[in-house]
């Protein structure tokens, strides 16, 4: 298992905001000291500016570049954010060339993505790791890519970006009613969404979530890209799930089985047992 990480990401917060450095610095702590799983440890990439400009317009990465205005009421212009938007990025694009090696990755950077549009920051989200790694991807000569977003909220970002994309298949299991707000309907087509409501109960919702992947497969994906979220756990306060440690384990073990490369990007996850969660995501990925 490879775990791409770079501790400068701790480097900003906002007082008591849920997106706080802790969800870095505690999962590595226990990463380092667990023995269930064997680690490599690597470092981002170092996206070039074409990464970016697939994705999101020259207007928006300039305001992120040059940030000094809070884009909404989640959202910070935090002093440097830019650059550890980027590194993001770096660890989802070096994610995909590892997958594409044959290796099992986790990027485990901050910010995460998959709220961030092509022309704006929302969500805790300023540069879309995802769908950047995606283009990226078919820059290279993949013509088919999976993507299997499992954050409690919408990946309406990376909807946003990569709707219509030949190739590409987006699947997003998430919680409706709940921010963002949208996910309710499929979009265009390529962009599959499995809303779920309010306290569903683990077995159904292990339901969706096997429904979105086999759409994904359906795409006949030579990668798959997943947005890891973690926050349909029963215990975060970002939304209303039932999700425990072992779903997560489960559902690694099917991303597993699926016998497709794929490379996992944290998106959210707000609990004070996201490193126990994530081990557990991590455990299923390594058949452990």
């Amino acid at each position: 298992m490879v775990i791409i990480t770079d501790e400068r990401c701790t480097g900003y917060h906002s007082g008591e905001h849920p997106e706080k450095p802790a969800r870095i610095t505690n999962s590595l702590t226990l990463l380092r000291t667990q023995s269930a799983v064997e680690i490599a440890w690597a470092e981002p990439a170092e996206p070039t500016q074409t990464m970016l400009t697939r994705a999101h317009t020259a207007a928006h990465i300039e305001r992120v570049k040059h940030a000094h205005l809070p884009f909404d009421a989640d959202t910070a212009a935090h002093p440097g954010i830019y650059y550890h938007a980027l590194r993001s990025v770096g660890g989802a694009v070096f994610a995909m060339q590892e997958a594409l090696t044959g290796k099992s990755v986790f990027s485990l950077l901050r910010p995460p993505g998959h709220h961030a549009t092509k022309d704006r920051a929302m969500g805790f989200c300023y540069f879309n790791s995802i769908a950047i790694a995606v283009l990226e991807a078919k820059a290279r000569g993949i013509e088919r890519v999976g993507v299997l977003d499992f954050d409690v909220h919408h990946g309406n970002g990376t909807e946003d970006i990569l709707v219509n994309q030949p190739g590409v298949t987006f699947a997003s299991v998430h919680q409706l009613p709940c921010y963002p707000g949208t996910g309710g309907d499929h979009v265009g087509k390529n962009c599959y969404n499995f809303p779920v409501r309010p306290f569903t109960q683990r077995e159904p919702y292990r339901g969706s979530l096997s429904e979105a992947l086999a759409r994904v497969l359906s795409g006949d994906p030579q990668v798959i890209a997943v947005s890891a979220g973690f926050d349909a756990y029963v215990k975060d306060k970002i939304a209303q799930q039932t999700l425990e440690a072992e779903d997560f384990h489960w559902l690694g073990g099917e991303l597993r089985k699926s016998g497709v490369p794929f490379f996992s990007v944290l998106e959210g996850g707000y609990s004070d047992e996201l490193p126990e969660l994530i081990l557990a995501y991590l455990k299923g990925v390594s058949g452990k």
